[in-house]
């Protein structure tokens, strides 16, 4: 399969089947149509970048794929290791191995850092861990993320600068080991260091697992850190071009007017 940029005149490879292949996606919400018939394939083990102006539709192609009942799908389709997954739940969404880094995440009063990462370790996995062994398994992740264990006593969330939340995510990212990681916007008012360390938990599953990334971002700040193996530039609820990590510093160059 090739795929050509309207930004240059090169094709690029791509294998010939996908872990994610979105087919033909026309989202709503309210009577507002917002994807326009996406197709959209993510190759097992890359990192591709989805890139775009605000309001072109990628948090929203995020949302659909973890199943935000905000929106509405009026047709196509989305299959996750060949399987329907439109309309599965959330948490069955998660199961499969797909995991959502949100823009902006809640914050839970009352709920333990420590405790909420302990169950979501054990829904993932077979054998449960005691606190004492968990906190063990904990150690090269925290490291990994420059987190004191002390942050583990706080509430989810709770008063969290924006660069605490991320590294938050970052944890669950690394207890969970999910297949396919989609991150929306996971740059989003973070300074250089707080980008290199989150940049240094995905690399570490991307080389630990194979680990596939799709990372919705504005800019490419980031992804001279996450290098992706392709990326894709939505208009307008629509792909308008693909090409390698080379589309994204022609976007960073001239911008994305040229390509429309």
């Amino acid at each position: 399969m090739t795929a050509y940029s309207k930004a240059s005149t090169f094709t690029i490879s791509m294998p010939n089947s996908a872990l994610l292949d979105i087919v033909n996606l026309k989202v709503y919400i309210s009577d507002k149509e917002i994807l326009r018939g996406v197709n959209l394939q993510i190759f097992s083990g890359k990192t591709h970048a989805l890139m775009g102006k605000n309001g072109s539709g990628k948090s929203t192609l995020a949302q659909i794929l973890m199943g935000n009942p905000t929106y509405t799908v009026q047709s196509g389709n989305a299959l996750f290791e060949g399987s329907e997954v439109l309309a599965l739940e959330p948490e069955e969404r998660a199961k499969a191995g797909m995991f959502l880094s949100f823009q902006y995440p809640s914050e839970v009063t009352g709920v333990n850092v420590g405790s909420f990462l302990r169950l979501i370790y054990n829904k993932r996995h077979e054998k449960p861990l005691s606190p004492i062994k968990f906190r063990e398994y904990l150690k090269d992740k925290l490291e990994l993320l420059n987190i004191k264990e002390d942050f583990l006593k706080r509430y989810l969330n709770e008063g969290f600068s924006g660069g605490e939340k991320k590294r938050m995510e970052m944890l669950q990212m690394l207890i969970l080991e999910p297949k396919l990681a989609i991150l929306d916007e996971v740059d989003s008012g973070l300074d250089v260091d707080a980008v290199k360390i989150v940049s240094k938990a995905v690399n570490y599953l991307k080389e630990k697992q194979g680990m596939t990334v799709l990372i919705i971002t504005h800019y490419t700040r980031i992804l001279k850190y996450i290098v992706p193996d392709y990326v894709h530039i939505m208009s307008d609820g629509n792909i308008v071009s693909t090409g390698t990590k080379e589309l994204a510093h022609e976007i960073e160059e001239k911008g994305y007017d040229h390509l429309l």
